[in-house]
């Protein structure tokens, strides 16, 4: 689950993790109070508007048909409810939005944090996560912090260190200084860069994060670190230990049908071709993307109903298929081992009725326990539907519905 910036720095901040103060707004007016109360906290006189959406390079992109960013300054009052007033309710594309971009309804305004002092203020860059190949966390970091980090991972790898976390043993303070040190840091930097990895590493394991991003780190004129961005995404499965976090979730953010597939316990990933596919198990999902593939088409999206496959789940399943316009044909691919194959044909067939008219081909893969009758079921019901045993023979009719 990705959360919104403001959410991840409410989270940091628990965790006595030091952050870019910052507050919410969601109107030009709320923009402008929450500009006076960091003033009155700070002292600071000049802002940043920052969008709110689940997606980075916010600073590059832009607000559709203008030359607005997704992230500005303010050295007023007035310009914060100004940017403020162009960023809400209007669409901003980024590299990662795509070219549909998303709507902004929310904004963080925050303290500038980049006022120059006795030392020059430096961005740096840390991210945690799992690696999954050497089943260890792994802490990365880099001295060339920013909006540019992908580019850096692309060009000039060699600034970027990786420093191997065992989960068994959790974050030792060698490695901790270890970090700052190869951050170029020492004196007093030294010292908050390793409290701050400390601390940030105990938030990333105690909220069961999947990912914890902090670019920029910031080293302040006076030595301080500070996240100046935080990007958070919660592992899905152990939000029942966390429902405070569970209630950050925000599902304008998210694609409608996956939303809708969530309510009806669907495994659900919608994708960009032209060929809905339904299948129980996640295994036998990809196989199936890749038969589609193979067949000349492009799978619509993921779609796994599970192991107990019933009337219910199937219906919901064709539902949200159909809601997707690029989808030509479906193919219905399900291996009879825990479900039976007739119990998904006639679930199929009941499901069908209940809808009503489906005007694109649907192709029924049965195989496994009483695949044979399933067939027969399907062949039998008098509906548009197509049967099939063999995985080649489905593929087959996937192409001719495509043709």
């Amino acid at each position: 689950m990705n959360i919104h910036e403001y959410q991840a720095k409410e989270i940091l901040k628990k965790y006595n993790v030091k952050i870019g103060e910052g507050i919410y707004a969601d109107s030009p007016e709320s923009a402008v109070e929450a500009a006076k109360k960091l003033k009155e906290q700070t002292g600071t006189d000049i802002f940043v508007v920052k969008a709110q959406i689940h997606a980075g390079g916010r600073g590059k992109g832009k607000f559709v048909g203008t030359e607005h960013r997704g992230v500005m300054i303010a050295k007023s009052y007035d310009e914060v409810k100004e940017k403020a007033a162009q960023m809400l309710g209007n669409t901003l594309v980024t590299i990662q939005t795509g070219p549909s971009g998303k709507v902004v309804s929310r904004l963080l305004v925050a303290a500038d944090v980049y006022q120059k002092g006795a030392s020059e203020p430096k961005e740096l860059y840390l991210s945690m996560l799992l690696d999954r190949g050497t089943g260890q966390d792994v802490i990365i970091a880099s001295t060339e912090g920013g909006m540019d980090i992908e580019e850096v991972a692309h060009s000039t790898p060699h600034l970027i260190t990786k420093e191997f976390v065992d989960p068994a043993v959790g974050l030792q303070g060698f490695q901790a200084r270890k970090i700052a040190f190869g951050l170029g840091l020492s004196g007093t930097a030294f010292k908050e860069m390793v409290t701050f990895v400390t601390r940030l590493y105990t938030a990333y394991k105690a909220t069961n994060a999947e990912m914890i991003e902090i670019n920029p780190v910031l080293k302040t004129s006076k030595d301080e670190i500070l996240a100046v961005d935080a990007k958070v995404s919660i592992d899905d499965n152990a939000l029942f230990r966390h429902p405070d976090l569970a209630a950050y979730r925000d599902v304008t953010e998210e694609d409608p049908l996956e939303v809708e597939a969530a309510e009806s316990h669907l495994n659900y990933v919608k994708l960009d071709g032209n060929v809905g596919c339904m299948v129980n198990g996640a295994g036998l999902a990809m196989a199936t993307m890749d038969v589609i593939k193979l067949a000349g088409g492009e799978p619509a999206n993921f779609l796994d109903v599970g192991g107990g496959a019933n009337a219910k789940t199937v219906e919901a399943g064709f539902r949200i298929i159909l809601k997707d316009p690029n989808v030509k044909a479906i193919l219905i691919n399900v291996f009879g081992g825990i479900v039976r194959c007739d119990r998904v044909a006639n679930g199929v067939v009941e499901a069908y009725k209940n809808i009503g008219t489906i005007n694109i081909p649907i192709i029924v893969r049965l195989q496994g326990t009483n695949a044979e009758e399933g067939a027969k079921i399907i062949n039998e019901s008098g509906l548009k539907v197509r049967s099939a045993v063999i995985l080649k023979d489905a593929a087959k009719l996937v192409t001719e519905a495509l043709a």
